[in-house]
């Protein structure tokens, strides 16, 4: 543990992850806890966020959810899942709201938002447009494949989004879908540490801590060791 007159020590956590995956919005709270107790110990992080499908041949204009999910799971175990999360979810300040949600949408422009939101303001304004689809999806209920609600919700942490979006963001964004799938991640969230696999799934916050800590104890020891041997 670093002393508070030490230098922060920094890394980028990359967070693979789909606009509609409820464990996707419990692993970012469960993250956010964990990154402000490591902050303490003088390990600080940025994050940034990739693009994954859970359901890329999604029409553009998305599923009635009911029907989609019973198709997939069957009724009974559809609202069992939705039950559960909303169990889960309550843990980490989320109040799941399932009943408002009406479609399951295609998910890429939603993705695309992400990017902008980072092109336009960093990484914090790419964090906080997630929160806000998460929010916007799992809370309000709001179909956030739709353009006017990406929209809205652009507007709402600070930005504009819209018809000016490149076709080169729509590109790159896909790129980024099919790059993430082609490496091997099949499910999400799936974290990684500048550029290194971590783990996936929503692990507890304590775990996260733990694995964060040990990856920084060891990226220290393989530098100090190529330090000392550069000085031989």
């Amino acid at each position: 543990m670093l002393t508070s007159t030490s230098t922060p020590r920094t890394g980028l956590i990359t967070v693979i992850s789909d606009t509609i995956c409820p464990w996707c919005f419990v692993g970012k709270r469960r993250l956010d806890t964990a990154l402000s107790v490591l902050k303490r110990e003088g390990l600080e992080f940025e994050v940034e966020w990739r693009p994954f499908q859970l359901n890329p041949d999604m029409p553009d204009e998305g599923s009635d959810r009911r029907i989609y999910r019973a198709a997939k799971f069957g009724t009974a175990k559809s609202d069992s899942l939705d039950a559960q999360m909303v169990e889960i979810g309550a843990r980490s300040g989320i109040a799941f709201r399932y009943d408002l949600i009406e479609r399951t949408p295609n998910t890429l422009a939603s993705h695309v938002m992400i990017a902008d939101a980072r092109r336009a303001g960093g990484l914090m304004l790419q964090n906080a447009a997630v929160e806000a689809l998460f929010t916007a999806y799992f809370v309000e209920g709001r179909d956030v494949g739709h353009p006017h609600v990406l929209c809205d919700i652009a507007l709402q942490v600070g930005f504009d989004f819209g018809a000016s979006v490149s076709a080169e963001l729509w590109e790159l964004t896909q790129q980024e879908d099919n790059e993430a799938r082609q490496s091997g991640v099949s499910g999400v969230p799936t974290f990684l540490l500048d550029g290194h696999y971590l783990f996936s799934g929503a692990q507890p916050a304590e775990e996260m801590v733990r694995t964060l800590r040990s990856a920084f104890e060891k990226t220290a020891d393989t530098e100090q060791a190529a330090w000392s041997g550069s000085q031989q």
